[in-house]
Parts: C-alpha cells; structure tokens; sequence
C-alpha cells in the first residue's frame, strides 16, 4: 500500500506541474478576455443612449416637417388645434434630445476612457475617438441650442401667439345694448353670457397652456390682458359714458342738476352691466382660457389687471358725486346709488372674490361709506337751510305758501315713500353707528331714527314759518296769518294719509299742523274782520264799517291768496258767519236810527261779497251789488 500510494502520489506530483505550466499559459488570454467583456460592456452602454438620441433626433425632424405642412394650409379651429398637438409635441421630443445628448456624450467619454486606460487599441485610434467626441459635444450645445430657441418651433410658437390674440380679439360682448337695464327688465343672467364657442375656448386653454410650457406665459398673460381690457372697455364704450369724464368734486358742482341727475341714473345701470354682463362674462372666458395654467394660480390676477382700470372710472365718478356740495336734492340719487350698491352686492362678490378681487372690493366698500356719509349729510342740509332761512326767498307778499313749504314737504312725503325710508334708515343707523364712541352703545334696534329725523325737520319746518311770519313788518298785520294758515294747511292736507304721516303719526301731525292752521285762521280772522265787527257793535258807525268792508274786500281782491280750495271755503263761511250775522243784527237793532232814504246793503247781499273772498273778483262784485 505505501509502494502503491507513493506511485499515485508521483503521478499527481507531475500532473500539478504540468497544470502549473498550461495556467502559466493561459493567464494572459483569460486576461485579455475580461477585458474584452468589460469593454463590450461600455460599448453597449454607449450605444443605446446613441440609439435612443438618434431616434429623438429622427422624431424632431419628422415633427418640424409635419408643422411646416400644417402652417401652409388655411387656419381653422380644428386645423390650430392639430397644429397646437404638434407643437406639444415636438416639445417633447426636443426635450427628449435635450433630456438624452449629455448621458449619450458622457457614455462615448466612458469608452475613449477605457480604451486609453487598459490600451486596448493604439494611440491613433483613441486620439481620433477623442477628437470626434470633441466635436460631438460642440455640436449638441449648438444644436440643441437652435431647436429649443430657434427654427420650426419658434416660428410655430409666434404664430401661435398671432392665433391667440387673433381668437381673443374676435369674442366681441355682442349683447351689451340689448341689455341695459330697463330695456327689457332683465339684468341678472343666470349664467353669465358665454364668450366664444365650445371649440374657441378648447383653442384657448391649449394655447394658453402650450405657451406656458414654452416659457411664454408672460407673453401670453400680456396678450391676454391687452386684448381684454380692449374688448370689455369697448364694449362698455357702446353704452356712451361721457359723464364718466367728468368725476372730481368741483367738476360735479358745476353741472346742471338735471345733466347730473341723468349722469347718475346712467351710473346705475352702467355699473349694472359690467359687473353682471362684461365683467362676468370676462371673469369665465379668463378661467376657461387660463385655468390650466399653474393649476390656476394664473387667472385671477389677469382678470383682475382686466377689470381693475375700468372699474376704478367707476368708482371715481361715484366717489366725486359722494365728495361734492351736500345739496339736498341730491339726497335721492346717492340712495339710488346705495341701493344699487346692495342690489349688486352678491354678484359684485361673485364677480370680483378671492384674493385678487380684495383691492375691487375694498374700493366698493370705500365708496359705499363715502355715499352713506353724503346722504346723511345731504339730508341733514335741509334741516340746516330751512332752520337758518337759506332758501333766500323773502316772505311772499300775497301770504301764499312758502316755496321753502312745499319743497320741504314734497322732499319728506317722497323720502318716507317711494322705496327710500328703508334706505334712509339704514344710513341713519349706519352713521349713527360710526359716530358712537368705542365703548358707547350702538343705536338701539327699537328706535326710530328715521322718525326722529322727520320729526325734527318738520320742527325746523314750522319754526321757519313762525320766522317768516314775523318776517313781514308791522305794515299789513294780516297777511303773516294769511301765510301761516296756508303753509301749516299745507303741511297738514299734504301730509294726510301719506307714508311721512304714518311714520311721524297722524295724530301728531294733526295736532301739530291742523290745529297751527286753525289757530292762524283764527288769529287772522281777529286781524281782518273783528274790527269791522266792533264798528258795528261798539261805535254803530255802520258807514265806516261798509268803507272798511270794501277795503277788506278790495285787498283780499289784490293782496292775498288762499289757494286751497277747501281752506278758502271754510274761511268764507267763517267770515261770512261772524260778520254776516253782526251786520244783520246791527241793521235790525237800529232800523228806527238809520237815515231816511239811504239805502244799505241788505244781509245776504254782503253774503254773497264774502262769498267771493280770495276768488280775485271781489271789486267787481261790490260794484254790482252797490248799484243794484
């Protein structure tokens, strides 16, 4: 066994050395060969992104043919909406270029590498692949330089923005006139009118979002807004705002009342329909347009560039009536204006919401507070001009009513009516609020302003009567009752059933007025006619009383007037009752005393003149019945 182990043992002995000899051998091939792998390895991982570069490239040139075909044929909707996916993309296979030339040109730079490091080829191989690796990089920054910047899609993207300005151009407002408010009743369209047709907005948005992509969305916002603003204020131009022209304070002085009253109505209804109609139809076609823009963080600022100018024309002319004189006819029109305000508020919200309305809707409420501060003020004027006299018109001298009376009165049934009591209330209540102090109680919910406020004018009213009745001297001591029984008649008959009587109280307003008109009837009964009464019964000058008779009579002919038809027939049988029945018992008590053969008037002869007091031909009347 040891002889046979130490045979097998020389055996293996010579075996390991002749592996020994053939490893010697081999090394190097296997050598060689992994380095062949290793190479074959970086090649194939050059050659794919090459590959995939060159098929890029291939798609970029087939794109550019195709929008050069697309640019040559007649414009449509459809044909901009096909020529718009090219465009796409062929983006996208630019950015594929872009995307793919680096790790391709870096691959390649792998490859010279390794060549140069293991010396798997001679020199000159290598220094030629590192020149043409050179110059593959040269020209991948110019190359891909010219089809981001330059060529077929450039071109393609500025006629892209020439279709978009041209479609926006195109969405005209053309329902503007037909819709001004009292035309046929209707100013709240429900939706807002639509600009542009389904496939002129689909145009848009793609546009819109292909230009963003492109890095053109400044370009496409300041195309956007130019073409709007344009279109909106043309399309409000049809209504013809001249007056809009004029907006600062002393410019509106110095309009007539009926030029600015009909600029103000014209203010309403044009205020109307931009918000309700150009501006909410504005206000969709920007969130169809550019909604998918940055996930919509785009279109409300462009909408809000659009209608900010031509609201703040608006707001101007509104805040230019609220800072001019405060007269009070102009108390009407600025409620107007405030209920406008309110009637507009939730589509005026809707309109101009979120974060890029704020400045719009902080300019309304500014100019809301500036209009109830004027109406307030222009309300309380009256009280002031009637309280100091200033309606610059001196007693009238035939005792009629007071036109400072009338106005008045016609100014305070139309303000308690006619839809604006609600309106005066609130702005009463609102000022009356921003005037409390901080820690003061607001007006109490219960109470009546718009009553009190009445109430105090119609004061004012009566103590500018009294004044006025003392305005006229001592020379005719009966026309100031003749002025003070018309005006106080006035107020009360005028008054009487109306909506200012029900808020003063009808009650109030007859014990105030009646019984002041009664009591002047009376005062001026005891002025004009007593004294002939007392010739009669104190003096039994009959002669002078038939003299101061046809003096009274003359001056009720010339110097006064009643012009209430009922007051006057209630003044004549007054009279006629108190001076009839005192000549009548005079000319019955002293029958036997009277002159022998002069003839008095008898009784209902003297009737008859009274019967004609204030009717303007009393003179005459006495004529005729002293001749007969």
């Amino acid at each position: 066994m040891d002889k046979g182990l130490a045979a097998v043992d020389a055996r293996l002995s010579l075996g390991l050395d002749s592996l020994d000899a053939f490893a010697e051998a081999v090394v190097p091939l296997q050598s060689q060969a992994i380095a062949t792998k290793a190479l074959h390895a970086r090649i194939n991982r050059a050659v794919s992104p090459a590959l995939s570069l060159l098929r890029s490239f291939a798609l970029v040139e087939s794109l550019q043919r195709r929008l050069l075909r697309l640019s040559s044929r007649t414009s449509s909707i459809p044909r901009l909406l096909d020529f718009v996916d090219c465009v796409d993309c062929l983006r996208e296979a630019i950015a594929a270029v872009t995307a793919g030339c680096k790790p391709a040109v870096q691959r390649i730079h792998e490859v010279v590498e390794f060549l140069s490091r293991t010396r798997a080829t001679d020199q000159l191989r290598i220094r030629r692949l590192r020149e043409t690796m050179e110059a593959l990089e040269q020209l991948y920054e110019a190359e891909v330089d010219d089809l981001r910047y330059d060529g077929p899609l450039d071109d393609a993207l500025l006629r892209l923005q020439n279709d978009y300005e041209a479609i926006l151009d195109r969405l005209k407002h053309r329902y503007i006139t037909a819709h001004v408010p009292g035309g046929d009743g209707s100013t709240d369209p429900t939706p807002p009118p639509v600009l542009g047709s389904d496939l002129e907005m689909e145009a848009l948005r793609r546009i819109s979002e292909t230009l963003a992509s492109n890095d053109c969305l400044d370009i496409c916002i300041d195309i956007f807004v130019k073409v709007r603003y344009r279109r909106a204020a043309k399309a409000l131009m049809r209504l013809s705002p001249e007056y809009l022209r004029t907006y600062a304070p002393e410019e509106i002085d110095g309009m007539e009342w009926e030029a600015l009253e009909a600029a103000i109505s014209l203010w309403i209804d044009h205020f109307d329909v931009a918000v309700r109609l150009v501006f909410a139809a504005e206000k969709r076609l920007c969130s169809g347009a550019l909604g998918g823009v940055l996930d919509g963080a785009v279109w409300p600022e462009c909408f809000a560039k659009i209608a900010d100018r031509i609201m703040a024309v608006f707001f101007r002319f509104g805040e230019g009536v609220a800072r001019s004189a405060n007269e009070p006819q102009k108390l009407f029109k600025l409620l107007d204006m405030l209920d406008a305000l309110d009637r507009i508020r939730p589509a005026f919200i809707n309109t101009f919401d979120g974060e890029a309305g704020e400045d719009i809707r902080a300019r309304c409420r500014e100019l809301q507070k500036l209009l109830v501060h004027a109406a307030a003020r222009a309300f309380w004027e009256l009280g002031l001009q009637i309280e100091g006299l200033q309606d610059g018109a001196p007693p009238k001298p035939d005792g009629s009513v007071p036109k400072i009376v009338r106005y008045a009165v016609n100014y305070l049934k139309c303000l308690a009516g006619g839809g604006y009591a609600a309106a005066m209330e609130r702005v009463l209540r609102t000022e009356a609020a921003w005037k409390a102090r901080p820690l003061a109680a607001p007006p109490d919910a219960e109470e009546d302003l718009l009553r009190d406020a009445l109430s105090n004018v119609l004061e004012a009213l009566r103590r500018n009567v009294e004044a006025k009745r003392g305005g006229y001297g001592s020379r005719d001591r009966v026309v100031p009752h003749v002025m003070a029984m018309n005006a106080y008649w006035y107020i009360y008959m005028r008054t009487r059933g109306s909506e200012l009587a029900a808020l003063v109280g009808e009650e109030t307003m007859r014990r105030r007025y009646k019984t002041a008109a009664e009591e002047a009837a009376y005062s001026y009964q005891a002025e004009a006619w007593d004294p002939l009464v007392r010739l009669l019964t104190e003096t039994r000058d009959v002669e002078a009383f038939m003299r101061g008779l046809e003096e009274n009579l003359r001056r009720h002919r010339s110097d006064y007037c009643v012009p209430d038809g009922d007051l006057r027939e209630q003044i004549k049988e007054a009279v006629a009752k108190v001076v009839v029945e005192a000549y009548a018992g005079f000319l019955h008590a002293n029958a036997g005393l009277l002159v022998q053969g002069r003839a008095f008037l008898p009784p209902d002869s003297i009737k008859r003149l009274l019967g004609r007091l204030f009717d303007g031909g009393a003179g005459e009347g006495w004529r005729r019945e002293t001749a007969a």
